[in-house]
């Protein structure tokens, strides 16, 4: 089966949506797929384009088993506010437009195209409509309804317009799919019959992230943290769904308690305002973005994984990185409101707190901080969760068989059931 793979971020050796586009196109190259890829430059979550890479050129690569990804030229503002971001999707959209007329003469038999940005939907669905080939849509973010959630775009008329032209662009696609059940039922509100709707999760690699044991060296001695002290993790993108302000907080009010510190990796828009917030507390260090070879080795090193997400994000996106925080076999804070599907997902492997409330997440951190027992048991849980739901090839070759039907049926083909357990 020949497909095209249309995603701005493209990046198998990061994280987030970049990371999982990237592995489920190596993944099905490797099954003998013959798999093409048009993205932007690598630019997540430094919002800078990575070294080795232009913002201005076409480039063409061959990765792993053959892979083929053309780059598209991308403007990537340094300060991505609501205006900037919609000048950069669109620089995305036309510049990878004579990439996607390219492929004409290759005529793949599906072109598969993720969410954010949807902006490539009209294209994709021309495109898709001239060769007479299957269309699917993905939704790692319901990017219209965060974007108004957020407060990053205003004004009910524009939003009744973006609405309407979503859930007309959605009712065109021959397959639409998300990552969990909560954003399934969202799909389901915008109109998605359930013969063209997929549950199609995030994963995690079991094999490559899984529990360590604690050591004297590794981050710990890198950050000057005594092997017994006990260690509060934050891992991914620091920008504004997260509410990463809300660590801060906490550090503040846990400031005397000295076996407590809250490593904080990642970057993003936010990173500079949270380390000014941080500035005087001793026992909060930061690190960049790690690379791909140390993340099992960082995911280790938590006592406790923190998960802040603002409230009005809720059940619009599902946090890739949890899958990961799970097969480490570590406890788990997330802060959600009961009902939410990430409140759901997490109740039974870590604790739930309620989003913007910093003294209840400091307490929920003393509690875990001083009941070794407790995270023991809550991250052997999590653990058992990943084996038997998050794992990569499981996930992938659902998704793989879900693929083989949207083309070989023209008509409806049966969607990928839904587990409840699932994220």
């Amino acid at each position: 089966m020949k497909i095209l793979l249309y995603s701005m971020n493209f990046a198998p050796e990061l994280a987030g949506i970049g990371k999982y586009s990237g592995e489920m196109a190596e993944w099905l190259q490797a099954q003998g797929h013959d798999v093409r890829v048009i993205a932007a430059p690598p630019f997540f979550p430094h919002w800078a384009v990575f070294e080795g890479h232009s913002a201005w050129a076409y480039r063409k690569t061959t990765g792993r088993n053959g892979l083929t990804v053309w780059r598209a030229p991308t403007w990537v503002p340094s300060q991505p506010r609501a205006l900037a971001r919609v000048a950069h999707l669109c620089s995305f959209m036309l510049s990878s437009m004579p990439l996607l007329l390219a492929q004409a003469r290759w005529k793949p038999d599906l072109v598969f195209v993720v969410e954010p940005p949807l902006f490539c939907a009209p294209a994709v669905l021309c495109f898709a409509k001239l060769l007479g080939i299957r269309s699917w849509l993905h939704i790692q973010d319901f990017e219209v309804d965060a974007a108004f959630g957020l407060g990053l775009v205003r004004g009910a008329g524009v939003r009744r317009v973006a609405l309407s032209l979503e859930r007309w662009l959605l009712a065109r696609f021959d397959r639409v799919s998300t990552i969990s059940a909560a954003m399934v039922d969202k799909a389901r509100s915008k109109g998605i019959g359930e013969g063209r709707l997929v549950l199609f999760p995030n994963w995690v690699d079991v094999s490559a992230i899984r529990p360590a044991p604690r050591t004297v060296d590794g981050y710990r001695a890198e950050l000057g943290i005594a092997p017994d002290a006990v260690v509060v993790l934050y891992a991914g993108s620091l920008g504004a769904k997260q509410g990463i302000e809300l660590l801060a907080e906490a550090a503040g009010l846990l400031a005397d308690r000295q076996n407590i510190h809250f490593v904080i990796c990642g970057n993003g828009p936010s990173r500079a305002s949270l380390k000014s917030a941080c500035a005087g507390l001793d026992r909060v260090h930061f690190l960049d973005l790690q690379p791909a070879e140390r993340l099992n080795e960082l995911l280790g090193t938590a006592d406790i994984h923190v998960l802040p997400q603002r409230a009005d994000a809720a059940d619009l996106v599902m946090p890739s990185k949890l899958a990961g925080m799970f097969a480490s076999g570590k406890a788990v804070i997330a802060t959600a409101h009961p009902g939410t599907e990430l409140a759901r997902v997490v109740a039974d492997r870590g604790f739930v707190v309620p989003p913007g409330d910093a003294a209840v997440l400091a307490d929920a951190i003393a509690q875990l901080a001083c009941s070794p027992g407790l995270r023991q048991a809550l991250g052997a849980a999590g653990r058992a969760f990943a084996l038997a739901e998050l794992d990569q090839d499981a996930i992938l070759s659902r998704f793989e068989q879900a693929l083989l039907r949207c083309v070989a049926d023209q008509g409806t083909a049966t969607p990928t059931p839904l587990r409840e357990s699932q994220p």
